[in-house]
């Protein structure tokens, strides 16, 4: 008996062994299949997004992946304009609910450069507007604490300009609207808003570096003769690239003041100035061309100065004496270039002004490009006055092209802002004649060598320039008072790459310069300074064993030993 009733339980416990057995089986099957269903829709979706890619490939390139405006990166891919996600603070006047004049004190203890009356103003205004267009994170976050329902946190496409106000002209900024308002913002407006082109970032010719060095030394100039504003332009005399383009004083692009509006003006390429006797190597190097000089050693009278219709033509420092060409460039005889041009004659002078586009605004992709003063006649006067840079203006970026257009062989090209793939530049035009390019290149470096360019030498560099100071024009005169000191150079000179122009506006001499206020004083030692900065940089290493050979033409220099 009991053996039975023990098999009985037995085959009970066995019944329900298989039971749980089958009940587990089914669960363990049912959620495989939901596994396995879980699985296939993924595996579905995965396939039908590479379906949907590769027949639409544009839509992964969506406003998620390229940015609201493209990026402008300098020539090595440095950002120095990007658009980001950023933080605006917005105010709804008719929802605050707190004391207006004590919220506007304490945005105006947040926000010093804003007064207190100011944001009083917009509290009280008739509808929303912006207290602030551009917040960091904890300039929000403290806002947020003052606890005002009234005032919105959006979140806003910025453009931001990370170098801040490096190369400010060159950049430009843009408006509420995203739209470029000037300098390169505004000429690649198009570009950088294509959606088919926004995601590749727009490489401009600078070197942030080369930019950074050249805006130091002015400032250091300008600053140190207590000058009005200074301006310089480093080119490339092969393809025109602007390595950097600087006028000061500056402005951030990121905070847009009117304060700070007025100094907006591009000195370079926007502003026009009688450069003075920068223009007498461009004299010289057409009266070469045209074979109206054949024979450097030839002398003309310098010993007396010039009256013509008029007015009377003299030199600044004097040598009371005949002078060859050498030393014409060298002592910077405004008489001797004067006979030079007159030589030459109107249509020969003309002629190379116009073939160097001085007739004409400058050419680059700027709007900001100034209109040259252009003389109402040319007659004999005005001739022989422009001959040694009166009586005409253009911009530093004029002085800038003509002079690689001197110095690289005779081909004059235009500027660009823009990078420049090897083999893509552009084609130019001849200006003068590879010999006489060949020549200005010995003349330009004894200017520095033996003249009153020396304190722009730096050792190893060779550098060769022109010094010029020119008087402003004032009340139909000239203001004895106030100079523009420009010095235009070029090296490596036994094989030139690039262009430097410094300018300075309105200098002062100082103790330093004996209270000198010329260029050769003022502009000549920024250039001194800047090359040595930059070459470089640039791949330009200095080498005191080299230099340019002049041992034909440093006889024809008079020396008062023999």
């Amino acid at each position: 008996m009991t053996t039975l009733l023990a098999s009985s339980r037995k085959m009970q416990f066995s019944g329900k062994s298989k039971e749980v057995a089958a009940s587990a089986h089914f669960r363990l099957m049912v959620l495989l299949l939901v596994f396995l269903a879980i699985f296939t829709v993924i595996v579905g979706r995965l396939i039908s997004f590479s379906i949907l890619e590769d027949a639409k490939p544009t839509r992964m390139s969506s406003s998620v992946f390229v940015p609201a405006r493209g990026d402008i990166v300098d020539r090595n891919g440095v950002p120095l304009a990007r658009t980001i996600k950023g933080y605006a603070i917005r105010v709804v006047p008719e929802r605050v609910l707190g004391d207006k004049e004590l919220l506007a004190r304490q945005l105006a203890d947040l926000f010093p450069d804003t007064t207190e009356a100011e944001f009083l103003s917009k509290l009280k205004g008739s509808r929303p507007t912006y207290l602030r267009r551009r917040a960091l994170p904890n300039e929000v976050r403290q806002v947020h604490a003052l606890g005002e329902i009234g005032i919105e946190f959006p979140r806003e496409n910025e453009r931001l300009y990370p170098q801040r106000d490096l190369a400010a002209h060159v950049l430009g900024y843009v408006n509420a609207d995203s739209e470029g308002v000037m300098g390169m913002e505004r000429a690649l407006n198009d570009r950088l808003k294509d959606e088919s082109l926004r995601g590749t970032p727009a490489a401009l010719s600078i070197d942030s570096r080369v930019q950074a060095a050249l805006e130091s030394e002015l400032m250091v100039a300008m600053t140190a003769h207590e000058a009005r504003g200074a301006a310089g332009i480093i080119l490339d005399v092969h393809t025109g690239e602007v390595m950097a383009l600087a006028s000061l004083p500056v402005f951030d692009p990121n905070k847009i003041r009117k304060a700070t509006m007025k100094y907006q003006t591009n000195e370079v390429t926007q502003s026009v100035f009688e450069l003075g006797s920068t223009f007498k190597p461009l004299t010289v190097a057409a009266a070469l061309d045209a074979g109206t000089v054949t024979d450097l050693a030839v002398r003309y009278n310098a010993t007396e100065p010039i009256k013509v219709a008029g007015f009377t033509i003299k030199d600044d420092h004097g040598q009371n004496r005949y002078l060859n060409v050498p030393e014409t460039l060298v002592h910077s005889s405004n008489i001797v270039t004067a006979r030079l041009a007159d030589n030459l004659g109107i249509e020969g002078m003309e002629h190379m002004i116009r073939r160097l586009g001085f007739d004409e605004r400058p050419h680059i992709e700027l709007a900001e490009r100034g209109k040259p003063l252009w003389p109402q006649s040319w007659g004999r006067v005005t001739n022989m006055t422009v001959a040694y840079g009166h009586g005409i203006a253009v911009t530093p970026l004029h002085l800038a092209s003509s002079y690689a257009a001197l110095v690289n062989g005779g081909i004059w090209r235009p500027a660009t802002l823009l990078k420049v793939e090897p083999g893509e530049e552009a084609e130019g035009r001849r200006v003068f004649k590879a010999a006489t390019s060949a020549r200005m290149r010995q003349l330009l470096r004894m200017i520095v060598s033996n003249g009153t360019g020396r304190k722009a030498d730096a050792p190893g560099y060779r550098i060769g320039g022109k010094t010029g100071s020119a008087e402003k024009p004032s009340n139909g005169g000239y203001n004895k008072t106030s100079l523009v000191s420009t010095f235009a150079a070029a090296f490596p000179m036994d094989n030139p790459r690039y262009v430097v122009i410094a300018m300075l506006d309105e200098p002062k001499g100082n103790a330093e310069t004996g209270f000198q206020r010329t260029a050769g004083w003022t502009a000549a030692p920024v250039v001194r300074k800047v090359v040595p900065r930059v070459g470089p940089m640039l791949g330009v290493v200095p080498d005191e064993h080299r230099d340019v050979d002049v041992s034909e033409l440093t006889p024809l220099l008079w020396s008062p030993k023999g």
